[in-house]
């Protein structure tokens, strides 16, 4: 019989896997490194989603990480876009080929590329892209040319299913509001792709986001099949209040339920909410639709006492900036006074000019 876990076990253990329970004194690229990426499909979520989490953190630090090729933006999990070391990138994009092959598959884009030949396309994308990074018009006039009977828009985003594209800076800088441009990331970064090692990679995710079930780690990365890469895996057992059962790490331990979790912001499209099949450890259902639009927006949340209790936004005009918060319920003085505070800090990091920052709370609901 394997040890129980209830609910908030869970969410302690993952906030500390997340490094939310305690700022970290990792530097941005090992923060990362160990969360396995951050999603940017808004280029800059991934700011202040480092910034709640690190001690110390600047919102410069990941734009020279980006510029240095340190750190890439590439399309990868699920298919979204995301910001991660570069040797994650070399070792994530191959393991994740299937997965991006049926994304396609399943998408509007499909019709629009039949009768052309994938590895004609990929010799040609490589070809047109070896002298300069390109941006989307520039490579549908470029593939259009080669396959005039297909749709141009379904070349680009067939093209970036097949072959490992990288975004290239500026794009995804702080305060730049460039157009994405494309380079291919074996040729950005001067090295190959690495072997896929599905084994490795599920105890990185147990470190980040465990106990885990192989649902969730399917619901991660988009990948099937996990459950017999878990099931070879010399793995610590537990089980859901429910009777799900749950890997881990063997050395690894639950955390605290009894922790105290001060009032925090988490950001756009996080991973900390993504990563789950099950996200009541975060997030109770009730609340998804608040924070999870039908459109694919996730918006940036408040944690209390560790779980989503509602969400903010920036809000920005000439030489002003805001935080605006929206609690689900009613918040303790406790919780406003530390989500005021909170919001301050971030805009000093954010929005270092602004002249009159302000932290606004809206009605509950």
């Amino acid at each position: 019989m394997h040890k129980p876990l209830d609910r908030r076990t869970l969410n302690r253990t993952l906030l500390d896997r997340q490094l939310l329970l305690n700022r970290s004194a990792m530097s941005a690229e090992d923060a990362v490194g160990h969360l396995i990426g951050l999603q940017s499909q808004h280029p800059t979520s991934p700011y202040p989603g480092l910034w709640t989490r690190l001690a110390g953190f600047s919102f410069d630090e990941p734009g020279a990480l980006l510029t240095g090729r340190a750190l890439v933006r590439i399309v990868l999990m699920r298919g979204t876009v995301h910001l991660v070391t570069a040797a994650d990138a070399l070792r994530l994009r191959p393991w994740l080929q299937p997965m991006l092959d049926r994304g396609l598959r399943a998408s509007q884009w499909a019709a629009g590329t039949a009768g052309v030949d994938r590895d004609e396309m990929i010799a040609y994308g490589r070809e047109a892209l070896a002298e300069q990074p390109l941006g989307p018009g520039e490579l549908r006039t470029v593939l259009g040319a080669r396959w005039p009977d297909a749709d141009p828009a379904s070349l680009v985003n067939a093209l970036r299913s097949w072959a490992p594209l990288v975004q290239v800076p500026p794009r995804g800088l702080w305060g730049a509001s460039a157009q994405p441009r494309y380079a291919l990331l074996d040729d950005w970064l001067g090295a190959p792709l690495a072997e896929p090692d599905p084994a490795a990679l599920v105890r990185r995710y147990l470190a980040a986001f465990g106990p885990a079930t192989p649902a969730d780690m399917q619901k991660w990365s988009g990948l099937t099949g996990l459950k017999k890469v878990f099931g070879a895996l010399d793995c610590r057992m537990y089980t859901t209040e429910d009777g799900r059962e749950l890997y881990d790490l063997p050395d690894a331990a639950p955390a605290d339920p009894g922790i105290e979790v001060s009032a925090r912001y988490v950001a756009d499209f996080d991973n900390l909410l993504l990563s789950h099949a099950d996200r009541s450890r975060i997030l109770d259902d009730a609340h998804r639709s608040k924070v999870m639009t039908v459109n694919g927006i996730v918006r940036g949340t408040i944690l209390v006492d560790g779980f989503v209790g509602g969400t903010w936004r920036f809000e920005r005009a000439k030489d002003e900036a805001a935080v605006v918060v929206t609690p689900f319920a009613p918040l303790s003085a406790a919780d406003r006074d530390a989500l005021g505070r909170e919001g301050l800090r971030l805009l000093a990091a954010s929005d270092p000019a602004a002249e009159r920052p302000d932290v606004r709370f809206e009605k509950a609901g």
